[in-house]
């Protein structure tokens, strides 16, 4: 699986998620950033999304947006944002087929056993489409202020 590089086109993204449609090619102008995170519910997982919850304003002011992607079923994220009270989208990706355009799938371990799945990945595009940033494999309880810190250096 190909990876996402600084400077790159971002790739395509257009999915459904938990405010509706969302299609990147539409954000042109803005700073967007796209964390792929692997399971609704589970405990990483879960502080990851609610780190972006909790800097959202700060990110906001450096006007850009958020969205969070996951192979879970739009209602799943519905849920899962509704319990976390989310400020930001979640993005269903059920096939990987945005995750592998994004290079955000490919082998992992979990729990010492080798497999092939999500890889916890966050990139931000600029507002001319190109990807500013790529983080594969983050510390999704570090992502969102390692991904403001950055936004703030830009």
């Amino acid at each position: 699986m190909s990876r996402v590089n600084v400077g790159d086109a971002a790739p395509a993204l257009s999915l459904e998620g938990t405010r509706g449609p969302v299609d990147i090619a539409t954000l042109a102008g803005r700073r967007v950033i796209v964390y792929f995170f692997p399971k609704a519910f589970s405990p990483v997982c879960t502080d990851q999304v609610c780190s972006y919850r909790d800097e959202l304003p700060a990110i906001t002011a450096a006007d850009a947006v958020v969205y969070g992607v996951s192979p879970d079923p739009v209602d799943e994220l519905s849920r899962f944002a509704d319990q976390f009270d989310l400020g930001h989208a979640l993005l269903s990706d059920p096939d990987a087929t945005t995750a592998k355009r994004w290079g955000a799938w490919g082998p992992k371990t979990v729990n010492g056993q080798a497999m092939v799945g999500l890889l916890r990945s966050t990139f931000v595009v600029g507002p001319d489409g190109t990807v500013e940033s790529a983080d594969y494999e983050v510390d999704g309880r570090a992502d969102a202020a390692a991904q403001l810190a950055g936004l703030s250096a830009r």
